[in-house]
């Protein structure tokens, strides 16, 4: 049986990567759960993608769509563009990334996306997400009373502060 390269372009086997987080349904970081959706996408694990959507969000998903959807674009690069949190000992994390692919009609796609990870009983799911999102001005200095940056729409100083 041959083995293959993990889609989320990290140099692993797939078995010793994303398909091993997609099999256990575990991802221990926000990136983590993030490359292994990119590679479920590949691989058209619908169930897989619906179940690490957060409950509050997954009324807003059906199996067969996202299956559909996943299955009709041919997936061709992940790429990683920042990682806000979203470690182990982390609650919440942020990761944007570009999601390159050919559509139906061979005319190659990116998706770029802002997307909200959430822990939730030790377990990270995917919340939402901003779809082409805006360049964040980094060196902006961030106040107490300031929305936060990672989307919550709390203030700053009640969530990443």
């Amino acid at each position: 049986m041959k083995t293959m390269d993990c889609h989320c372009g990290l140099i692993k086997k797939l078995d010793d990567c994303c398909g091993a987080i997609i099999n256990s349904q575990s991802a221990n970081t926000a990136l983590k759960l993030m490359r292994s959706r990119y590679v479920a996408y590949c691989l058209g694990e619908a169930q897989y993608l619906y179940d690490t959507t957060h409950s509050k969000h997954r009324d807003e998903y059906q199996i067969d769509s996202i299956a559909q959807w996943s299955k009709e674009n041919v997936w061709t690069q992940l790429e990683i563009v920042s990682v806000e949190h979203g470690s182990v000992s982390d609650t919440r994390g942020v990761v944007e990334f570009k999601a390159y692919f050919t559509d139906p009609k061979g005319k190659s796609q990116i998706h770029h996306e802002r997307s909200n990870f959430f822990k939730e009983e030790g377990k990270w799911y995917y919340l939402d997400g901003e779809i082409d999102p805006k360049e964040v001005d980094m060196m902006k200095k961030i106040h107490r009373n300031d929305p936060c940056l990672c989307g919550s729409r709390k203030k700053y100083k009640k969530c990443c502060g």
